[in-house]
């Protein structure tokens, strides 16, 4: 990747809130991971969040309900695989990231790091929020990347997002008590319709700001659709202390 196609995504990131870069990651190093994930889901490698812990629409009400051991996420992906530690802290990773906060990255361990396993019946939609609702730093800017282990679209339950949300202002009564954009509102209605669903192939990655509205439906094919997703922020944007932000140690790029 050039610097200055670099700076192109960057500048596409801070003007509408996300940029999608095309086949960032190789099909072999994709599928490599992927056959990982595959592995780690077979066993239920701990650490795991399964759907019915959520509880979010289309979810196994208890664990003990019919589909109640279906995975969502696969925590911890830093720490889980040598080959998703890789990707989190590469080098390309790392420069794009330098250049949009114009210092050093910090990955988060405390936030994403993890694959996002969306299971066909029993996975669940994930209704429009912010990623920062749950977040405290010092400021709210923080950017995820979504790399696409595979296709994802729309019946597989991708990624939706608000172009230029990131920058929208909104009073806490536009959310509901789970910090939801609440969908029944005017107001946020017509926010809603602005919304995008790029299509990914395998290896392009999404990089979003953490205050970008997005959603994800559920997944009407019959396989498993799998995303690694990873956290980053400047090294003078500090977790705050006491909260779940600073509960693991950071990873400094």
């Amino acid at each position: 990747m050039s610097e200055h196609s670099k700076k192109e995504q960057v500048q596409a990131l801070r003007e509408r809130g996300f940029v999608v870069v095309p086949g960032l990651v190789s099909p072999e190093r994709c599928a490599a991971i992927k056959a990982r994930a595959q592995e780690q889901l077979r066993e239920a490698a701990q650490p795991v969040e399964y759907e019915a812990d959520l509880r979010y629409p289309g979810a196994p009400e208890t664990r003990h309900a019919p589909g109640g051991h279906t995975v969502r996420r696969l925590l911890d992906a830093y720490a889980r695989d040598a080959l998703m530690r890789e990707w989190a802290s590469s080098p390309e990773i790392r420069g794009w990231m330098e250049l949009y906060f114009g210092e050093t990255p910090h990955l988060s361990r405390a936030h994403h790091n993890c694959v996002m396993t969306k299971h066909p019946a029993y996975g669940s939609l994930t209704g429009w929020h912010r990623d920062a609702r749950y977040w405290s730093f010092e400021r709210d800017d923080l950017v995820s990347t979504w790399l696409a282990l595979g296709p994802e679209f729309v019946e597989n339950g991708a990624l939706w997002l608000v172009p230029g949300s990131h920058a929208m202002t909104f009073t806490s009564e536009r959310f509901d008590a789970a910090k939801f954009l609440r969908a029944d509102l005017p107001e946020n209605k017509s926010i809603i319709e602005t919304a995008v669903c790029p299509k990914l192939q395998t290896g392009d990655v999404v990089f979003f700001h953490c205050n970008t509205l997005h959603s994800a439906g559920r997944n009407q094919t019959d396989e498993v659709k799998f995303s690694l997703v990873f956290t980053y922020h400047g090294a003078s944007n500090v977790p705050l202390p006491g909260t779940r932000s600073a509960s693991k140690p950071e990873i400094v790029l």
